[in-house]
């Protein structure tokens, strides 16, 4: 634990990633729960819901890593998962009598009206709010995971260019204008 914290500290804004990952995983593996719970016994369908957490990140890392193969298939996939649940357990919990829910209608109803969806139609409504509430929580968790992955320090580029012998002593720049002499 004092290794971890220690990493924390030493690399503040790579560790900065993290948070969002970790916290939009555990909320979506309780929100894939209840979806995959449709189908499933309680308790598979809370193996399911982290198996497919594990899977969406190690999609993410195989493509950030350029595998080849059926990876941006697998990618895709738990992707759609993901949002199916985290929208189901978002539609499921809107309470469109309570008067947030009507605040945000009345808010945001000129921009659904624009998108074809009549404010009266609470349903039509519950969906624009459930996608925006629960189908974007894979998208911030993935992108946040691939900014972690690819994201170097400039002190963790230097470390790896020395590693691989690719910083070379650079030429000697000639700036009195005298001719060099022999040896230098």
């Amino acid at each position: 634990m004092m290794k971890l914290w220690k990493w924390v500290k030493n690399n503040p804004n790579r560790s900065m990633f993290l948070l969002p990952i970790i916290l939009v995983a555990g909320i979506s593996i309780s929100h894939v729960v209840s979806w995959y719970d449709i189908a499933n016994p309680y308790n598979w369908a809370i193996y399911l819901s982290i198996a497919i957490e594990i899977g969406a990140i190690t999609a993410l890392v195989a493509v950030t890593n350029k595998i080849k193969g059926g990876i941006w298939f697998m990618f895709g996939l738990v992707t759609f998962i993901q949002m199916v649940g985290n929208i189901f357990y978002s539609f499921k919990e809107i309470d469109e009598t309570s008067q947030l829910f009507k605040s945000w209608v009345e808010l945001t109803g000129p921009i659904w009206e624009m998108a074809g969806t009549d404010i009266e139609d609470t349903v039509g409504m519950k969906r624009w709010l459930a996608f925006l509430e629960g189908g974007l929580l894979p998208i911030i968790s993935l992108t946040s995971l691939h900014f972690f992955v690819k994201y170097e320090t400039p002190q963790e580029v230097i470390e790896d260019t020395e590693e691989k012998g690719e910083i070379k002593d650079t030429p000697k720049v000639n700036v009195d204008n005298k001719k060099p002499r022999l040896g230098e």
